[in-house]
């Protein structure tokens, strides 16, 4: 679970398209990991780099959505980059599991969900995104609007086409 955080929430400092429904789809996929025992890993940004404007040290902002909070014996990974294997003990923690198999939910795709998926990929993982777990926002490019929609559509394409599965959530609730 990737960056739920307040500030990507109406009201937030980065409010996301579609935030949330993948908010409450992560829920979803976090109590049927917790009930079949499967690890959640829970990985949350702090801002540490000069001019940064969401997700800054002690606010409200950077904490985790609490809808999706750890609970006791969760890891938790602070990260203060888009690939959650960066600077961060990540991959050591999945090595020391032995876990060879990743399901990714959170936000932004096209930033830290697309980082860490393809880091994780280089790393020997497998790896499926939900894709209804994720979300996103407008961006522009060449001084062109594109929307959220089209960001993740085009996101998620991409990732399948080598580095992920893309599921949903109904579909990862009906695995047993």
């Amino acid at each position: 679970m990737i960056d739920v955080q307040n500030d990507y929430f109406p009201g937030g400092k980065m409010t996301l398209s579609g935030a949330n429904e993948a908010a409450e789809n992560t829920r979803l996929l976090i109590e049927k990991s917790r009930k079949i025992n499967m690890p959640v890993i829970h990985i949350q940004h702090i801002a540490t780099q000069e001019g940064a404007t969401f997700f800054l040290p002690d606010t409200q902002g950077a904490e985790i959505y609490a809808s999706v909070k750890p609970i006791k014996n969760e890891k938790l990974i602070i990260k203060h980059y888009p690939n959650s294997f960066r600077e961060t003990d990540l991959l050591k923690y999945l090595q020391s599991k032995n876990i060879k198999n990743l399901v990714f939910a959170g936000m932004m795709t096209h930033v830290c969900i697309d980082a860490t998926v393809k880091a994780a990929k280089d790393f020997g993982f497998n790896c499926e995104v939900i894709a209804d777990a994720t979300a996103t926002r407008d961006l522009e490019v060449n001084g062109q609007q594109v929307k959220a929609a089209e960001v993740q559509k085009a996101l998620l394409a991409a990732l399948n086409f080598f580095y992920a599965e893309i599921g949903t959530t109904q579909e990862f609730l009906k695995q047993p």
